[in-house]
């Protein structure tokens, strides 16, 4: 060893420069190959490329009463948390049948869209097309479209209750899709379901019966879950389209929200996670696909996508399951092992 540290101190100063420079060549070059190699083991969603967008939609506007506010209160307090939140512009999928001289339903309404947001059908009065025959339901979208259409912040997008297309009902399913598009109306579809209804149902019968409901764990559910939802529609649709579509985020005008949906946006966006305006998320090409084929057409859009593309590995939020939100809410917010 000291022999050949004595030849290396015998070369040329000019020639040991020219060995260290290639010696911390090497060192980056073996540096940056390690951290490709790390890279192309994540999913993109993980490495920042900064492709993970997300609008918020509200459903079922105006609702019933849920667990802690008043019916009147929870509009201003939702409008008022998506405003600190600094959220531009959510889409309020609205039901107007539901409005009447007993309630503040269509100020209310008007006050979302004078914060920025906009409105869309979601039937006058929430029927279930699986239930009911395709001209009753579509005669309920055209009673929603008389209050609608010449409301200031107006998008012609439908959505359907429950996110349901008729089941196994193509005949009624395929009537449907041809009334919406003569009516001019495109859907206005899903991408991620956090099943925050099922969440607010658990909580307002916890709260009837009285049982201790720990309100913080209640939010870190909601939170967690519905960023959980976002990353696992992402990751599906990458598999499903082979790139990272803008993405809708279904969620329903509740206490939860209105509670917990600053705590929400902060979250996704410290998970990589950009806010976009519904406007931007329905300019997404993935819109425009052809209408998914499958004979049971509810669940999200990327699930239906993935169903007919035989897409591989999950297709199914875990959490979008009864029996665990269900476990989850006992353990975690009423504290039932």
């Amino acid at each position: 060893m000291q022999r050949i540290m004595r030849q290396i101190n015998a070369l040329p100063w000019g020639l040991l420069l020219l060995f260290e420079f290639a010696a911390l060549v090497a060192l980056l070059l073996a540096i940056a190959l390690m951290l490709i190699a790390q890279s192309r083991s994540l999913p993109n969603a993980a490495i920042g490329d900064g492709s993970k967008r997300i609008a918020l939609s509200f459903d079922d506007a105006p609702r019933g009463p849920g667990a802690f506010l008043d019916v009147d209160v929870r509009p201003q307090l939702l409008n008022a948390a998506l405003n600190r939140a600094g959220v531009k512009q959510a889409v309020f999928f609205t039901n107007p049948g539901r409005i009447d001289a007993s309630n503040q339903a269509e100020q209310q309404l008007r006050d979302y869209v004078h914060s920025g947001h906009v409105l869309a059908n979601h039937t006058a009065t929430h029927p279930v097309l699986s239930d009911i025959s395709a001209d009753r339901f579509l005669a309920d979208i055209d009673q929603a479209q008389t209050w609608l259409k010449p409301e200031k912040g107006y998008r012609p997008w439908f959505r359907f209750p429950q996110l349901d297309e008729g089941g196994k009902n193509t005949v009624k399913r395929d009537a449907v899709r041809e009334g919406l598009k003569s009516r001019g109306l495109r859907n206005g579809y899903v991408t991620a379901d956090g099943w925050d209804w099922y969440l607010e149902s658990l909580t307002i019968r916890a709260q009837k019966s009285g049982k201790a409901i720990n309100q913080s764990a209640l939010r870190d559910l909601y939170v967690e879950t519905h960023v959980l939802s976002a990353n696992f529609a992402d990751r599906l649709a990458r598999r499903a389209l082979n790139r990272a579509p803008a993405h809708m985020l279904l969620l329903h005008e509740t206490d939860l929200a209105a509670l917990y949906v600053e705590d929400l946006v902060k979250a996704l966006r410290a998970d990589g996670w950009t806010i976009i305006t519904a406007d931007e998320a329905y300019a997404d090409p993935m819109g425009e696909l052809p209408a998914p084929v499958i004979a049971d057409a509810n669940g999200t859009l990327i699930q239906m996508i993935s169903w007919d593309k035989g897409v591989k590995g999950p297709r199914w939020f875990e959490r979008n399951e009864v029996s665990v939100m269900k476990r989850l809410f006992n353990e975690r917010v009423l504290r039932v092992p």
